[in-house]
């Protein structure tokens, strides 16, 4: 072993506590970076494995009721490949022993193994029956929160009418990784569950024989989506069409592309912050090594040692600090992100977990902390070995002290001794003092991050369902009606004050930009549904014109005072011209509201409510 070497490792042994401190830190950033990857590469294998194995969908349209030939002029859209059409319908559950309502979707299977488009991943059980009425498949995370097992019964209101089911069989949908109810902020899986049935018991029982209302595609290779959405729209518009959507809009994709997108900005944050402070220790412990060798370095240099060999020695003190918080910070890493990963897989619903941790991740993970370390002590490194032996031999001049910028500008009678002290020892360091600042600044992020997420989430419920929805229950129909409902609603057992409200789903357009949202028809002076600013004040409603959230408003470039055009996607769908009065903050959702009354004027109708 070289002469240098071991000295490296007396030094190492001799600040062991300070060298396992600097580790600890590499080891958090190292191990966040790689969590945060490792998470985020692991789910999105999981789910393309998923949805190519499972036939997920592209293309997504909702309707009324269309003849079944409607499916051959889908095809012949160009760019579709493979069509599949449904029945879907929204129903109430009753489950034996649970008191609260209980919302469903249910939705017709051709095949008796499954759909063409959107398998079903049978868990347990088995699959249903063809021919079978009284059969049904249930989504995992409702049978989990209720207990339910093959060969349970519920009970399902299709269209007014109560249907016996008997489970057979627990399956996962890539159309329902995320299960989250229409309308729904976060997810209930005890108040809200996804069945499969056969599809001629559901279509004979909401009149849809020979027809269907929901239909699903897949594109060919190099087709555009929205030339095929455009193209889809016009087929089935006659028949009542809601709006195709494409899979990015898929409500399920759509929520678990956003978490993966936090999985991103979280590995390049956090990584940051402690790496930050690994830099900030590193400079602090190099310099102080470096002065404290002043002489033991200018008396290599004397006897040959050149100053690439000294820089050397430096270089791999340091990079052996690195080594060790990397290989701790990798074994954490890999083990956060397994553990991470199988806790995403208790929301989203993957029927299986393909967990890696990638080469790339790895490397990538050495070269960022071996930087940050690096240039933390490159400062101090560099001034050790740029000295002559003679000037370092002898001891350091005696610092010039001379008054501080801030003295000179007029101030000097206003500050104190102690105070005028500090500002001449900041200024003559200046390098060391910018590290002073910016390592502490990264200390207290790595605070605030900690605590960010947790207070994040406590601050929009509370904004959301404190100051601007401040309902108990809200009471959805499955079809606009007349205003009559609601007074009765008000005479209900148990029931202190209402207000009803209004919901129409529309394209929001301005120029080249569009967006589908709902409007919200509220009443001016509503208790239970408050338009907010920033400062948590409320926003009078406008008696005409469109009201939208800020984030909505710079997705559409547009500012308060312009026009909108709004095309409704119920009802006859008239397209309006639409002024934009007034924008809202909101934490959570991308919503549009007006007053109640204009928009059932909008849509050319009585006086009805949702």
């Amino acid at each position: 072993m070289k002469m240098l070497d071991k000295k490296m490792f007396r030094e190492l042994w001799q600040m062991k506590s300070q060298v396992l401190a600097i580790a600890i830190v590499i080891a958090s950033g190292v191990g966040s970076f790689v969590m945060s990857l490792s998470t985020l590469e692991s789910l999105q294998t999981t789910r393309a494995t998923f949805y190519q194995e499972y036939n997920f969908a592209e293309v997504f349209a909702t309707l009324k009721r269309a003849p079944e030939n409607v499916k051959e002029r889908i095809a012949d859209i160009p760019g579709v490949e493979l069509v599949e059409t449904r029945v879907a319908a929204n129903v109430v559950l009753d489950i034996p022993d649970f008191a609260d309502a209980v919302r469903g979707s249910l939705i017709s299977i051709d095949e008796p193994y499954g759909s063409l488009l959107n398998k079903t991943y049978l868990r347990s059980g088995r699959m249903i029956v063809p021919g079978r009425a009284d059969e049904a498949l249930v989504s995992e995370a409702f049978a989990e929160a209720h207990g339910f097992e093959p060969g349970a019964e519920i009970a399902a209101i299709i269209n007014g009418r109560r249907q016996e089911l008997t489970i057979v069989g627990v399956v996962l949908s890539p159309e329902y990784i995320y299960m989250i109810a229409p309308g729904g902020v976060f997810p209930d899986f005890e108040r809200y569950g996804v069945l499969w049935m056969n599809r001629e018991p559901l279509a004979s029982a909401y009149d849809m024989d020979g027809a269907f209302n929901d239909v699903t595609l897949t594109l060919s290779q190099g087709a555009s989506e929205e030339a095929v959405i455009e193209l889809l729209d016009q087929v089935i518009e006659p028949y009542g069409g809601y709006g195709a959507i494409g899979r990015d809009t898929q409500i399920s994709h759509r929520f678990l592309s956003e978490e993966f997108r936090s999985l991103r900005i979280m590995a390049r944050i956090f990584p940051i912050i402690f790496l930050g402070v690994a830099s900030f220790l590193l400079n602090i412990v190099i310099t102080r090594l470096v002065r404290a060798q002043r002489e033991q370095v200018a008396t290599l240099k004397a006897f040959g040692y050149s100053n690439l060999g000294v820089l050397w020695h430096f270089t791999k003190l340091t990079t052996v600090i690195v080594i060790l918080g990397v290989v701790a910070g990798l074994g954490l890493g890999a083990q956060l992100a397994r553990s991470m990963a199988e806790m995403y897989m208790e929301i989203y619903k993957f029927p299986y977990l393909e967990f890696t941790v990638s080469l790339p991740v790895v490397v990538g993970a050495a070269v960022i902390s071996l930087t940050a370390a690096l240039l933390g002590a490159a400062y101090s490194v560099f001034r050790a070995v740029s000295q002559p032996p003679a000037e370092a031999m002898r001891p350091e001049a005696p610092a010039i002290y001379r008054e501080a910028t801030v003295e000179r500008l007029g101030v000097k009678r206003l500050l104190t001794q102690p105070t005028r002290m500090i500002l001449r020892h900041i200024e003559r360091q200046p390098v060391k003092s910018m590290m002073t600042i910016i390592g502490i600044a990264f200390s207290v992020a790595v605070l605030m991050v900690g605590m960010f997420f947790s207070d994040a989430i406590y601050r929009m419920v509370q904004v959301q369902f404190g100051f601007a929805q401040r309902e108990d229950l809200a009471v959805i129909f499955v079809e606009p009606t007349s205003h009559r409902a609601y007074y009765e609603l008000l005479n209900l057992e148990g029931v202190e004050y209402g207000d009803p409200f209004r919901f129409v789903p529309v394209d929001l357009k301005k120029d080249h930009r569009s967006f589908r949202t709902a409007i919200q028809g509220i009443e001016p002076g509503s208790d239970l549904v408050r338009l907010i600013d920033t400062s948590l004040q409320p926003v009078p409603l406008p008696r005409e014109g469109l009201v939208l959230t800020r984030y909505l408003a710079d997705v559409l470039g547009v500012q308060a005072g312009e026009m909108i055009t709004v095309k409704a996607l119920r009802g006859r769908r008239p397209v309006r011209e639409v002024p934009l009065t007034a924008l809202v903050s909101e934490y959570i959702g991308v919503s549009a509201y007006m007053d109640r009354s204009a928009l059932n004027r909008l849509m050319g109708e009585g006086d009805l409510i949702s």
